[in-house]
Parts: structure tokens; sequence; C-alpha cells
């Protein structure tokens, strides 16, 4: 692979001053990241332009709070802009949310809204989502009433979280052709329990791409067929670890000598 995003959710621990932002980001450009996700430092636009113009690495996909994608919609798209950037997402729903679904399907038509807003100054809304998604209502999984119901809503495809839910990359992938502009690559090794309760596990030889079970190959060849156009590596505990920039470099290394 040529172009390949980071989150910088990854690096939180390294991108908390502007400076260390500039500095982080123009190593991560050293390592073969092209651009980025931001997420998971202050929201600051001027200081995400600076960081663009100076390191030359555009941010293509944000994550913001859902009280500002609600009731700032218009201003959270004129900030992203104003950096070059038209990809805005929802981090995650909230639990309490998701488990009424009185509430879920009516914030789902409000998102639908927003997006549909965002279609008009040329922006994207996206949702990533999590296993939570594929809870149901109905017979119907959250995920699936979301693909049928709100047409103006994008997904950041997350193949971590697609495999804990036990369903099939490629499938999604086609399910969701034409509305996954931006994907999250993590790997994934073992479910895990605790009290009989499945849980994420997030283990650094496992998260890298390339170390668990994931067939990258296969799943990026699918990415292409159905139009993603940014690839972003997301190591959930990498800013966790004392050797956090290694972390996200091995995934990156793999991603370039081994995907065709």
């Amino acid at each position: 692979m040529k172009e390949i995003g980071l989150n910088l959710y990854s690096v939180r621990n390294l991108i908390s001053t502007e400076e260390d932002l500039i500095a982080t980001a123009k190593k991560l450009k050293e390592a073969g990241y092209s651009f980025f996700q931001y997420s998971g430092a202050t929201w600051d636009p001027k200081r995400i332009k600076r960081m663009v113009d100076e390191v030359g690495t555009p941010v293509c996909l944000t994550h913001i709070p859902q009280e500002r994608l609600l009731g700032e919609t218009e201003k959270v798209i004129e900030e992203n802009l104003s950096f070059g950037n038209k990809n805005i997402g929802l981090g995650a729903m909230s639990w309490d949310i998701l488990t009424d679904e009185v509430k879920c399907k009516q914030k789902i038509e409000e998102y639908n809204r927003v997006g549909e807003i965002m279609q008009k100054y040329g922006c994207k809304f996206f949702w990533h989502h999590h296993n939570f998604e594929f809870i149901q209502y109905n017979g119907q999984t959250v995920f699936d009433y979301i693909i049928e119901n709100a047409p103006n809503i994008n997904y950041t495809l997350d193949t971590y979280w697609l495999q804990l839910s036990g369903v099939s990359i490629i499938e999604y992938l086609e399910k969701l052709k034409g509305r996954i502009g931006c994907v999250h690559l993590k790997d994934f090794k073992t479910k895990f329990f605790i009290d009989e309760k499945e849980c994420p596990r997030f283990v650094p030889e496992i998260e890298s791409v390339g170390y668990g079970v994931i067939n990258f190959q296969d799943v990026i060849n699918k990415m292409r067929e159905v139009g993603v156009e940014h690839y972003f590596v997301e190591q959930d505990n990498a800013a966790d670890l004392p050797d956090t920039f290694q972390q996200v470099e091995r995934s990156v290394k793999y991603l370039k000598k081994e995907i065709k």
C-alpha cells in the first residue's frame, strides 16, 4: 500500500501540546503515514491548520462530540473546512441511547439530518461503529437499521469491531458499498470474556495490523473494490504503552511491505 493514515487517537499521549503535535506528525510522516484523523487531542482548528501546513500531511477525518454535531452543525462544518477536511464523524454513540430503541432511532434520524446538512457544504458525516451496534430491535441490528433508514449517514468501518461482532468483514464491505469512504484498520486475535461477558481485548502484538487473524490482503482488496478512499490505522491502547510510536510504526511497516 502507498497511502496510509493514522488516527491520532492512537498516539494521544504524544500530541497534547501544539509543539508535540507537530513534532509527532513529522515523525509519523517519516515512518510512512500520509494523512491523519484528528482525534484524542484539544480541538483547535487553527492549531490543526498550522500542523497541516507545516508538516504537509492533511487531516482527512475528525471526530466531534455529539452535542456539537447536533447543536452546532454549521459551525463544525466551517471549522473543519478551515483546515481542508470534509469528512466529519461521531466517535461513538452512548450506550444508554443505543440500548433504548426509541431514543436510538430518534438520534439516528437526527444524525441523518446532520448528514444532509453536511452534504450541502460538500462534506460527509461518518458514524464510527463498535460492536454495540449489533444489538437487535425486533430482529434487526442497529447497524443494519442505519443502513436502511439513514441514507445520509456514512460509516467509518472498523475491522476489529466487525471481527469481534462475529460478522463477515467482506460481506459488510459489500453491504456498505458507496458509504465507507473511511476505514479503521486494526487486527484481532481472540475473544476475551470476563464473568461470561464478551469484552474487547486490545493486546499490542495483536492490535497491530498483520499480527492477528484478519486477512488484510483480502479485506483491503475488497475495500478498494467498494470505493474506500482513506485507510486509517487505529490502535486504541498504543498510548497506554511505553513504546507508543513503535506500536503504530509496526502497523504501517506491515501494510507498506505486505499489502499489494
